[in-house]
């Protein structure tokens, strides 16, 4: 999937008191915990995803997948590209990674997605509309950034 031609959709950024190996590990154990319950998996059930189980190499790496979502690539404390698609869109939610200075590092969650047809306009509606999908890309970095720093998540 060439994920330059997908719409941007938006992006997010926190700032982790913790060096880059750190956020690399916090996000990987994050992104497993969140979309490997089986709410996640009922879930892309009744959307239709391409993934639905988890499976691929662990850590997460270049063809892991977990329900929602592929790794298509994984640079180690730089970025992370997870690309998905289902009756109503195909995306990509792109983590980078970036030196903050003083041990902390920049996590930035950048999506994007196309939603092709009514159903994808009215998914579309439902879920960047409603501001549900910044809601929980915004919990999602929290998460992260208190896991890496050591204060649970």
């Amino acid at each position: 999937m060439d994920i330059a031609v997908l719409p941007r959709i938006d992006e997010h950024e926190t700032v982790v008191a913790a060096e880059g190996g750190a956020v690399w590990h916090a996000l990987g154990e994050t992104l497993e915990r969140s979309f490997g319950r089986p709410r996640s998996a009922r879930y892309a059930r009744l959307v239709g995803v391409a993934d639905r189980a988890v499976s691929g190499p662990r850590p997460l790496s270049r063809g892991s997948a977990f329900p929602g979502f592929r790794v298509a690539d994984a640079v180690p404390e730089r970025e992370l590209v997870l690309v998905g698609r289902h009756h109503f869109s195909t995306y990509a939610l792109v983590f980078r990674m970036e030196t903050a200075g003083n041990g902390r590092t920049r996590l930035r969650a950048e999506t994007r997605a196309r939603f092709p047809g009514p159903g994808g306009a009215l998914y579309r509606l439902l879920v960047i509309g409603t501001g549900a999908h910044a809601l929980l890309t915004g919990r999602l970095l929290t998460t992260v950034r208190r896991r890496a720093e050591g204060s649970g998540g």
